[in-house]
């Protein structure tokens, strides 16, 4: 057998093994590395570009090897998993790098950060001042998680004691021009349904590029063409919003108010908007 087509087919039958070892390993292997996973992914990128390379010896062998790598990593993925004293020895502990405002140098030197590392780190997570940070952490994969103060994190409906209906993710109903049809199923819709929403913006389904459907039951359409602007169908979805806004208003002035009588008649009317919410969502979200 000539040596380029054997190399060629060691290099076939190594990106197979690679691929099958890669799956058996699970999604962890290509997202965040630990230190052991990390070497493991080296080293069997090494012997794989043995198996397809070295004709002076057996091929066979570097698949033993690479069976062997495999297998360890396997078998250290379980203790990590059984043990906690595995995870800690394997992917080492968090570290505390900020508490109440204060920089951790004791810690800094032992994860080697230097203070311009951290205050990158700090700025990719929007935080210029190391007082704003409650707390800062950096994990065993070397990301850095921060928590800011209280007066410095984000105003949420929760901190106004505001509750706030769930809402659906959207689904994609259209993709390369064809339909979707599970994700149709999935929120209840249909194709005849589909096929009255793209008459309506005047599209047809082959010039669809990508299509999806909000949790209002709005379609939204990207189309192959760019320089073709189709209106966003926004109404149905707008007057739902503002209701929601108007009773969440209500029950805003409701909790601000120290007067019964005024807090009672905001509570009574945000209930009853309430209940004309849920009569009419029907219709909106369709």
């Amino acid at each position: 057998m000539p040596e380029w087509l054997e190399i060629a087919l060691r290099t076939l039958l190594a990106v197979v093994v690679l691929f099958l070892m890669t799956k058996l390993l699970g999604k962890r292997q290509v997202s965040q590395l630990s230190l052991f996973e990390y070497i493991t992914g080296i080293t069997i990128g090494s012997l794989a570009a043995y198996v397809s390379l070295d004709l002076d010896t057996n091929w066979y062998l570097g698949l033993v090897s690479i069976a062997v790598w495999v297998g360890v990593s396997l078998v250290m993925e379980f203790l990590q998993l059984k043990s906690k004293t595995a995870r800690d020895f394997l992917d080492s502990k968090a570290a505390v790098l900020i508490k109440d405002g204060k920089i951790m140098e004791d810690n800094l030197k032992k994860e080697r950060l230097t203070t311009d590392e951290l205050m990158e780190q700090l700025r990719k997570k929007s935080v210029f001042k190391a007082a704003d940070v409650e707390f800062a952490v950096i994990e065993p994969s070397g990301d850095i998680n921060v928590l800011l103060t209280k007066e410095n994190q984000p105003l949420t409906p929760k901190h106004l004691g505001i509750k706030v209906a769930p809402e659906q993710e959207p689904q994609a109903v259209i993709m390369d021009g064809e339909i979707m049809d599970e994700p149709l199923a999935t929120i209840g819709l249909n194709r005849e349904w589909l096929d009255t929403e793209l008459e309506k913006l005047g599209v047809a389904i082959e010039n669809v590029f990508l299509g999806q459907v909000d949790s209002y039951g709005q379609l939204y359409v990207d189309l192959f063409d760019d320089q073709i602007k189709v209106p966003e169908p926004q109404k149905k979805a707008a007057l739902l919003a503002t209701l929601k806004k108007c009773e969440a208003d209500l029950e805003m002035f409701g909790l601000s108010t120290k007067e019964q009588k005024t807090k009672r008649m905001y509570e009574q009317c945000s209930i009853a908007l309430e209940k004309v919410i849920d009569e009419v969502k029907p219709l909106l979200i369709r």
